[in-house]
């Protein structure tokens, strides 16, 4: 069933504006209902909407609206181990991961909400070194392959360039003269479209979203072949 989606609330927006003056626990458990109410049932149906759209690039990418367990990550920081103790996130993020993935970094698309900020697009972040290895290994084995996905005009256009942070030296077991040794350092594979806050409150956003998920998908399937799952 395709759920009708004709952009995000404003208030959604606004709530992440007053969390940010207000990050404690007692504060959010009284705006608890409003959070459900402009956060997560919009956040919700956006996934929905996005559900058959999805499946048109890659039916092994999932679309799960539930609010917990789903694509839709939860406010609640982990702050077990950080020095900020601020026990929410002050932005909305959601991931359509690959059905084999079980975590943030397992490869998939992205939609990052934050007010004046959004982003969204695709690709592997920060994952552990079998998979770092695995896709530079890929790259090394493919390179005009590669070169055509991430030369490619109108992915340049869209996206720009890899985002991320990078290694200062060569990786290990990698050659240190590779034509290709900068893609090499990548801590991670990732490209992002950058946009302003009107555009999620837009009813064509999950069109935009869309053209985003099509653009990005060669570098997804090149992505999720290197680590042997289907595309």
């Amino acid at each position: 069933m395709t759920t009708t989606f004709s952009g995000f609330p404003e208030e959604l927006f606004d709530f992440l504006r007053d969390l940010r003056g207000n990050n404690n626990r007692d504060w959010f458990n009284a705006n608890k209902e409003r959070y459900r109410e402009v956060v997560v049932n919009p956040v919700s149906d956006f996934i929905s909407a996005m559900a058959p759209k999805l499946e048109k690039i890659s039916k092994h990418y999932i679309a799960d609206p539930r609010a917990n367990g789903g694509s839709m990550f939860r406010i609640y920081r982990d702050t077990r181990f950080a020095k900020d103790k601020r026990p929410y996130k002050t932005n909305v993020g959601c991931q359509f991961r690959h059905q084999a993935g079980k975590d943030a970094h397992a490869p998939g698309f992205y939609v990052h909400l934050e007010p004046d900020h959004i982003f969204f697009g695709g690709g592997v972040w920060t994952p552990p070194g079998p998979v770092l290895s695995k896709v530079r290994e890929a790259i090394v084995e493919k390179p005009d392959e590669w070169q055509r996905i991430v030369k490619n005009k109108t992915f340049k256009t869209r996206f720009g360039e890899l985002k991320g942070d990078r290694l200062k030296r060569p990786p290990r077991g990698f050659d240190a003269d590779h034509p290709l040794l900068e893609d090499l350092k990548c801590k991670s594979f990732i490209v992002m479209q950058e946009e302003f806050e009107p555009l999620a409150t837009n009813k064509d956003f999950t069109r935009e979203v869309e053209r985003a998920f099509k653009a990005a998908s060669p570098l997804m399937a090149f992505v999720t072949k290197a680590l042997e799952l289907p595309y």
